[in-house]
């Protein structure tokens, strides 16, 4: 049976299943490049963030696409073909960061219409603490042929979150820290504060004291005091990264059916004509 959503350390067989690297750092984004050259699992190969998992901040129309938009669906094709996956891999992404970002390969993974892949859970940490070993030997990867099908996602655009202001069309979801939320700390926002309406579900909040996910019983409790109906939710964040955090904690629940808002609040906050709330 496919695994489609998380799976632990013991049941990895770096042999047989496509490991991806993702780690990151926001703050310096050749963090994980190094981190992965000082040790990684046994024959996972490496993405970075900016580079393979996101395309170019500006937009068709000239205006600014966020910090992380989504790449054209053909150049994520192509980076997968690089990285060796093929129709039948199956992916297993990690970080170690508690699936921060590895939640984005998973949802991107799936958002190009394939199912079988599933995030460590509980990364990089769970994997030592499980007695697996990790290597700096160089990976020989040979040319995957996966090709794009049928979407298992969904988007939302800018446009599209605006005309649901005011109305109970959508449920939006904001996957940042509270305080961030708030607009207490711009740290990494251009603007503090969040679009107006939005809900808090801090991205960590999925998860037990360990790092790895809580319970599909614990998380359907939780998600129950915001949202209503799944399908009817919008899940965002900074630039469209831990929102697919929460995302995956909906797929663990058996929540299915929420979309994801790429651009976030860095798309979102760059036009001064679009409000913003701030505060609780």
């Amino acid at each position: 049976m496919p695994y489609t959503t998380l799976i632990q350390a013991s049941a990895i067989n770096p042999a047989t299943h496509l490991l991806i690297d993702c780690r990151h750092d926001l703050a310096n984004p050749e963090a994980g490049r190094i981190a992965y050259a000082g040790g990684h699992l046994p024959t996972a190969r490496f993405v970075q963030l900016d580079d393979d998992l996101s395309g170019p901040k500006t937009a068709a129309d000239g205006s600014f696409a966020g910090r992380h938009p989504l790449p054209a669906m053909d150049d994520f094709i192509e980076t997968l073909r690089r990285l060796g996956v093929n129709d039948d891999s199956q992916v297993i992404v990690y970080d170690a960061h508690g699936g921060m970002f590895a939640a984005r390969l998973w949802w991107m993974l799936r958002w190009a219409g394939h199912a079988q892949v599933a995030v460590l859970d509980g990364g990089l940490p769970a994997w030592i603490a499980a007695g697996g070993v990790t290597t700096t030997a160089t990976v020989s990867v040979t040319r995957g042929n996966i090709s794009a099908r049928p979407t298992l996602t969904r988007t939302v655009d800018v446009d599209q979150v605006l005309a649901s202001l005011g109305s109970t069309t959508l449920t939006i979801v904001d996957a940042r820290a509270a305080d961030r939320f708030r607009g207490e700390n711009e740290t990494l926002d251009r603007v503090g504060g969040h679009i107006p309406g939005a809900k808090n579900r801090f991205f960590k909040d999925n998860l037990q004291a360990d790092g790895r996910f809580k319970t599909a019983d614990q998380l359907r409790t939780e998600f129950a005091g915001v949202i209503t109906i799944p399908a009817d939710s919008v899940m965002q964040c900074g630039s469209g990264v831990t929102a697919c955090h929460n995302l995956l904690a909906l797929e663990i629940a058996g929540l299915t059916g929420a979309a994801l808002y790429p651009g976030s609040w860095s798309q979102w906050s760059a036009d001064t004509a679009r409000p913003v709330a701030t505060g609780s």
